[in-house]
């Protein structure tokens, strides 16, 4: 006879149908979970308090028997005093998360943060309930970005906020997990005692044949492409990075080499970057349009700003030429990308950092070309134009030859059984802080 399922509370301040990347970390999880002897229940807002866009077709991806709880918050309209979700809603899933806590209605309570004021319900919830708690970071909590150095502006003000509130968030955690080591590190050298008194769990986001074989159930046009037939068309889908524009530059710089060498390459070749802007919803808010223009390069790359649909995303990897994935000069960043676009089937182009994980899936599955960088040094122009000619014109991609087994110790399934052996692990020690030790 199994052992009864146990219950975790994955808090998320965005879900399913919301478009932000940050959704499908819950939602991949809640697909394997029961597999590993944990039940997930969804704590998280209802999208009517959502600013960004919602893809209703994301619900087909929802496990049909799995809870989710959905909570009020405080509007935005018609005035937005404040903008963050997690703010917005902090009350409501405090309540929520105290009711589901009560008569052993949960055993874990797991927040993935951004939101990352969200990661302040765990102690509250652990503090009048007693349920254990644990934090996810999808991206580290405190960190330098641009302007968090100018004394007395808003982003001076949310880093000093950060540094004063993560101390507390984290003080009782049992589990601290994220999307590799690097990104909780920071967490654990300003907080030494979480190395003796939590678990401590690292997993990628993972990719699921079950997105992509809806995807390919339900094809949409891939509009992007239209105007391009017959060309190589090679896409970068998501937002640019704070530390990637010194990678796109170079990787601009590489093209307009190339255009150099090959007379009409805007007839043969056309790269796209999507959902770059500077807003999600903002169709005319064109962030690296700028640098293409720089290059002479408007013929063969172009800039949608605005966030694409996560199944149309899929739709238009499947349909494309090859895939660009572009990471960053931090080591820490592994684009979750990654996965997607190698399991879509397509050749995959990769500038990333040398220590980023990503680069050990790339080599491993042979899903395609890899250049490497570092935070000191980028790849030599002329080189990577000498790549990317070679990807463009002379691609010997099959899929007969990507290593899939290698994938599949990337996958959201596996993610899951990661997190369910800490939280077996995290009860387990009873879930005391050091203190009570």
């Amino acid at each position: 006879m199994s052992a009864p399922l146990r219950r975790v509370a994955l808090v998320a301040a965005h879900f399913v149908p919301g478009n932000l990347a940050s959704v499908h970390r819950s939602r991949l999880w809640s697909l394997h979970l029961r597999e590993f002897g944990w039940e997930p229940v969804i704590v998280t807002t209802h999208w009517d308090y959502y600013e960004e866009q919602i893809e209703t077709d994301l619900m087909e991806l929802v496990p049909p028997d799995l809870k989710v709880i959905r909570t009020k918050a405080f509007g935005t309209r018609p005035i937005r005093l404040v903008g963050d979700l997690g703010v917005r809603a902090f009350r409501a899933h405090r309540l929520a998360l105290c009711e589901l806590s009560r008569g052993n209605g949960v055993d874990f309570v797991h927040i993935t943060i951004p939101s990352n004021f969200s990661a302040l319900l765990g102690r509250m919830v652990k503090r009048k309930t007693g349920v254990p708690y644990g934090i996810d970071y999808i991206d580290p909590w405190v960190h330098e970005f641009p302007g968090s150095r100018n004394l007395f502006t808003k982003a001076w003000a949310s880093a000093r906020l950060a540094e004063w509130l993560e101390p507390w968030a984290v003080r009782d955690a049992s589990l601290i997990t994220g999307i590799n080591r690097r990104y909780f590190q920071g967490v654990l050298d300003r907080n030494p005692h979480l190395t003796r008194q939590a678990v401590l769990a690292e997993m990628p986001y993972g990719g699921s044949e079950v997105d992509h074989d809806y995807a390919r159930r339900h094809p949409r046009p891939a509009k992007l492409f239209a105007a391009h037939a017959g060309k190589f068309n090679l896409i970068y889908a998501g937002a640019m990075l704070p530390q990637g524009y010194a990678v796109l530059e170079r990787l601009l710089e590489a093209l307009a080499l190339l255009r150099q060498r090959r007379d009409g390459l805007g007839k043969l070749f056309h790269l796209h970057f999507v959902g770059t802007g500077k807003s999600p919803n903002d169709p005319q808010g064109f962030n690296i349009r700028p640098s293409i223009e720089r290059h002479g390069l408007s013929d063969c790359v172009s800039e949608t700003p605005q966030r694409m649909p996560y199944l149309n995303v899929l739709n238009h990897l499947h349909a494309a030429s090859g895939i660009l994935v572009m990471g960053s000069t931090e080591p820490h960043y592994s684009p979750s990308k990654i996965f997607q676009s190698v399991m879509s089937r397509r050749p995959v182009f990769a500038l990333l950092h040398r220590d980023s994980t990503a680069v050990g899936v790339l080599r491993a599955t042979r899903a395609g070309q890899l250049v490497t960088l570092t935070e000191k040094e980028l790849p030599d122009a002329v080189a990577l134009a000498a790549e990317l000619e070679r990807f463009i014109f002379n691609n010997e991609f099959s899929e007969g030859t990507v290593q899939w087994d290698a994938l599949a110790r990337h996958s959201a399934r596996a993610s899951a059984r990661i997190l369910a052996a800490a939280l077996d692990e995290a009860v387990a020690r009873g879930g005391k802080p050091e203190a009570a030790r």
